[in-house]
C-alpha cells in the first residue's frame, strides 16, 4: 500500500497484521480517487470504518483541509494514527476510536463521506440508511462506497441524492451526490 499522489504521494503505509482489516486494492483506490478528483481539494472528510486510513489520507494528501477516521478497532485505530505519522499529515487529522454508526448520529458538516466497511456485514447499509435520515452532507457533497459487486444498496430519496455505479471487477463504487 502506498499514497498515490499528492504531498505525501509514494509514502508506503503499513498494513495489517491479521485479515480482520482489508485494505483497499492501491487500483481501486485509484479509481476512487479519479472519480473524485476535483472535488477533494479544500474539503473536509469523513472516512468512517477507516481501518488502515489509506483512503482519507490519500484525500489529505491531495489537498483535502480535514479528515476524521473513525473505526472501533484499536488495531485500525493503531494503524491510522502510524500511517498518519508516516505521511506527515496528522495535523489535519482527527482519530476517533468509536463504532462507525453510533459516530454518524452525531456527524455533520462534510463534504466527502468514505464508506468501506467489512463486505460481509450489513454495515454499509446501515450507514446509508441514517445518512439518507438525517444528512450529514453539506451541499454538494459526495459519499463514495465501496461494496461487493452483488450488494445492492438501500434506495436513496431522488430529490435529495444521485446515484452513479462503477464496476472493477468483483468490486463496485458507488457515488452518491448530494442535489
Amino acid at each position: 500500500m502506498r499514497v498515490i499522489t499528492g504531498s505525501a504521494r509514494g509514502r508506503k503505509l503499513r498494513e495489517p497484521s491479521n485479515y480482520d482489516i482489508r485494505p483497499t486494492t492501491d487500483k481501486v483506490k485509484e479509481a476512487i480517487f479519479n472519480i473524485i478528483q476535483f472535488d477533494v481539494p479544500g474539503k473536509h472528510v469523513l472516512d468512517l470504518f477507516a481501518g488502515t486510513g489509506q483512503l482519507g489520507i490519500e484525500a489529505l494528501s491531495r489537498g483535502a483541509e480535514s479528515c476524521v477516521f473513525v473505526d472501533k478497532s484499536p488495531e485500525a485505530i493503531r494503524l491510522v494514527t502510524e500511517n498518519l505519522r508516516a505521511t506527515g499529515l496528522e495535523a489535519r487529522a482527527k482519530v476517533v476510536k468509536s463504532d462507525s454508526i453510533a459516530y454518524l448520529e452525531s456527524a455533520r458538516g462534510f463534504d466527502i463521506v468514505l464508506l468501506d466497511p467489512p463486505y460481509a456485514s450489513e454495515l454499509l447499509e446501515k450507514a446509508l440508511n441514517l445518512i439518507k435520515g438525517f444528512d450529514i452532507l453539506r451541499e454538494n457533497g459526495i459519499i463514495v462506497c465501496e461494496s461487493d459487486v452483488s450488494r445492492v444498496l438501500p434506495e436513496l430519496p431522488e430529490d435529495r441524492f444521485r446515484v452513479r455505479e462503477y464496476t472493477y471487477g468483483r468490486i463496485k463504487l458507488t457515488t452518491i451526490t448530494r442535489s
